[in-house]
């Protein structure tokens, strides 16, 4: 009798939540009539009489005749869902990472979705990883999470161990959407595979699950070819070149180089390695593509973005250490890299891109902070006096401008009116959402003089892997603030990331809805207007 009246106190509580959700929509929205609230309140009639009929049949103390007539097929399988949201996700099954969610809001009682947002531990690592705050959290998961539930989700915060995979993934299976915060590199520092991670996301994808972003938006937004595939684009620039071969890069670079100054970019690097500005020394440049090709003995003038440093090789020695890394025919080489950057093939990565050096680069770079399809803010890097590379740690200077900066107007007309629909499908993402939080390194173009109205600004690099929300810095531990939390951000700063949150939970919110196995999609077309011919 006692888990009766579990059963019948359960089923009435969620039917009293789905029929006042129901009803709130009803009365706010008449164009939801036909959706969600004749549905919502359907459901909560339905569960009404589950638990009143079963239990009082058994008790023989309550009696329910509800009936109803209403021209529509109620979906079970959606109802449970949306039944089932109601109730805390179960993660007994997993380990609980983090010591407190401090900063975290209290979960809705009737949330429109269920979401997660997965992190991952080093164990072996200080703090955790260098974007760990104190409590063994993210630095910047609080207003991620907080965005989801302020727009009506839920939100759990879920730490990936490696040893539980399966559990994980059994219990990711509880979600409509899992936002992945896990950092390029730190599953397999904590003894993880970051491919079969990536598997199981695909897998609970294939489920109908959304999972923001996925391991195919973060490879193949973050792969430097990207640069390639957007070439045709207002925002791209058309003498791009990939190289996945020793021969193909051969080839190309001799040619491209003999003809201009050349950036030539490694995919699997990070922080500017493995990216060369390169000029020939001699200056002798064909006036037109493809005139000549350059020699092996010619030589270069080369600088290292993450660092800035310069050095000087011939052309064959540039791709001897490309290609096969230090060897007794690529010369001497000060690089902090190893080179290789070919090898693995293109399966595993191992590509380079070939563009054409806009020198105005040393003017800087604009970065494009977006959450989903909206621009939420502008940083122009300028690189230290006398480097080309804005990389952060190289001294280079950071100036902070709104969405609505007039002095760009042109190019954030290039990019959100006129390319931003066409960025996902060109670089064969057309199935996937544009991601919640990325962003975009622009690099100036144009020659000297142009108006700015008239300035072409060119995609030097998409991220979407982990960015970081730059206000909630102050809660992540280094050696000389140990104990950092969510609590040592400036107020102004947790307002500010949240304005970022709260957007981020609106775009999620968009995605959910317009999911094809979103409540939604499976309400029935209202034909009723229509003459029936058929017999």
């Amino acid at each position: 009798e006692r888990s009766l009246h579990t059963f019948a106190m359960l089923s009435t509580r969620l039917a009293s939540r789905v029929v006042a959700r129901g009803s709130r929509l009803f009365s706010s929205s008449a164009a939801s009539a036909s959706a969600i609230p004749h549905r919502a309140l359907i459901g909560g009639a339905v569960a009404v009489g589950a638990a009143g009929l079963y239990y009082g049949n058994k008790t023989g103390c309550l009696s329910l005749d509800i009936t109803f007539k209403l021209p529509v097929e109620i979906d079970t399988a959606q109802l449970v869902r949306q039944l089932r949201r109601c109730e805390p996700a179960d993660l007994s099954s997993l380990t609980k990472v983090a010591k407190d969610d401090l900063g975290l809001l209290p979960q809705p009682e009737a949330p429109t979705y269920r979401t997660a947002l997965v992190e991952i531990y080093v164990r072996s690592a200080p703090y955790g990883g260098s974007d760990k705050s104190s409590n063994g959290h993210r630095y910047d998961s609080i207003p991620f999470a907080n965005g989801m539930i302020n727009a009506g989700m839920s939100c759990n915060l879920v730490h990936y161990v490696h040893e539980e995979h399966d559990k994980f993934v059994e219990a990711m299976k509880q979600f409509d959407a899992i936002i992945v915060r896990c950092n390029p590199g730190q599953i397999k520092a904590d003894g993880g595979s970051q491919a079969k991670f990536d598997d199981a996301m695909r897998g609970l994808q294939k489920l109908g699950i959304q999972v923001w972003p996925s391991p195919d938006v973060m490879e193949f937004m973050g792969a430097k070819d990207a640069l390639t595939k957007i070439a045709h684009l207002n925002i791209g620039l058309i003498d791009t070149f990939s190289y996945y071969t020793e021969e193909a890069f051969t080839t190309g670079f001799k040619k491209t180089m003999a003809f201009q100054p050349r950036v030539i970019k490694q995919n699997r690097g990070s922080s500017g390695e493995g990216i060369w500005i390169i000029k020939l020394k001699e200056g002798n440049y064909c006036s037109n593509f493809g005139d000549r090709i350059c020699e092996g003995d010619e030589v270069l003038s080369l600088m290292e973005a993450n660092d800035n440093h310069a050095e000087e090789h011939t052309v064959a020695e540039f791709i001897e250490f490309c290609v096969n890394g230090r060897t007794d025919k690529s010369g001497e080489w000060t690089s902090k890299g190893v080179g290789k950057y070919l090898e693995g093939g293109k399966e595993a990565g191992g590509m380079l891109v070939d563009q054409r050096f806009c020198p105005r680069i040393v003017e800087g770079e604009l970065r494009y902070n977006c959450v989903g399809p909206e621009l939420v803010g502008i940083i122009h890097k300028k690189p230290k006096e006398g480097g080309i590379s804005a990389v952060g740690g190289t001294g280079s200077i950071y100036t902070f401008y709104g969405p609505d900066e007039p002095k760009f107007k042109n190019l954030t007309d290039n990019f959100l009116k006129k390319d931003i629909n066409h960025v996902m499908p060109s670089l064969g993402l057309s199935d996937e959402p544009i991601p919640l939080w990325w962003t975009t390194d622009f690099i100036l173009a144009s020659p000297e003089g142009t108006p700015a109205e008239e300035e072409k600004w060119i995609v030097g690099e998409f991220n979407c892997s982990c960015v970081g929300i730059s206000k909630c810095l102050p809660a992540y531990c280094k050696d000389d603030t140990p104990n950092a939390n969510w609590n040592d951000i400036p107020d102004e700063d947790k307002k500010e990331a949240m304005v970022y949150g709260n957007k981020m939970g609106v775009v999620a919110t968009d995605i959910l809805n317009k999911a094809k196995w979103a409540w939604e999609s499976s309400t029935l077309v209202d034909v009723s207007g229509l003459t029936r011919v058929a017999k």
